[in-house]
């Protein structure tokens, strides 16, 4: 998208700190990249990446994005958008929706024509996310530390054009997938998404278990890393 978003996304209505566009978020980056995963991986993507997280996963690799970052009027974040000039735009974090005006960024990123999808732990509720939002929710694997914190509600809020991220550090997290996907039949509610945690476990091995076990998954890889290895921003 080429241009800038002109400031007439609709309203939820008054707000007490101000219309929809002066509400402020905190934001540790945005940025142009290549989408490194999900569906979408290899195309352009503005990444506005949000401030904060209340899990701590082992393998996490936004550490940086716990703390930090600049207050910003959605007004401010819609211009840096649009500078960018990618129609797809990544909301994630940190976890995205742990600051209340999530939800009304979302919600004017639609508006504005982009193609809007967020990344979520999956340990906060979904049921108020915008509908036109692809919704790309973790269910966080015993080794991890946080796997207490999947909410499996969520699953309802869930529909085909969104997908499920299951991040795994080694074999006993594939194993426990196994035995999710077959009891809660994750496979019917949106397409699975398995990834290797960079640089613990082989991308090769889990595909040969996949391969072995005809599970109903995509086997992903993080497209960013390949291409400019840790580097933030990219």
């Amino acid at each position: 998208m080429s241009g800038k978003v002109a400031p007439t996304a609709k309203s939820r209505g008054p707000r007490a700190s101000g219309t929809p566009l002066a509400l402020k978020l905190r934001i540790t980056e945005i940025f142009l990249s290549l989408q490194g995963e999900t569906s979408r991986a290899g195309l352009p993507t503005v990444f506005v990446r949000l401030t904060g997280c209340p899990l701590r996963c082992v393998w996490c690799d936004t550490e940086y994005a716990f703390r930090g970052g600049r207050l910003m009027t959605i007004e401010a974040i819609l211009r840096e958008v649009a500078e960018c000039g990618a129609k797809q735009v990544c909301v994630t974090g940190g976890e995205p929706l742990a600051q209340k005006h999530c939800l009304d960024l979302l919600e004017v990123l639609c508006d504005g024509g982009y193609s809007v999808s967020l990344e979520t732990s999956g340990a906060l509720e979904l049921s108020a996310v915008d509908r036109r939002v692809s919704k790309v929710m973790d269910l966080k694997a015993p080794a991890s530390g946080e796997c207490a914190k999947n909410r499996w509600e969520n699953l309802a809020h869930l529909t085909k054009r969104d997908e499920i991220k299951i991040v795994l550090a080694g074999e006993g997290d594939y194993e426990w997938v196994r035995q999710v996907i077959a009891e809660r039949r994750l496979d019917r509610v949106c397409p699975l998404l398995l990834s290797p945690v960079y640089g613990r476990l082989s991308p090769t091995a889990l595909a040969d278990w996949v391969l072995r076990d005809r599970l109903p998954v995509r086997v992903q890889i993080q497209l960013h890393k390949l291409l400019w290895g840790e580097v933030r921003g990219r």
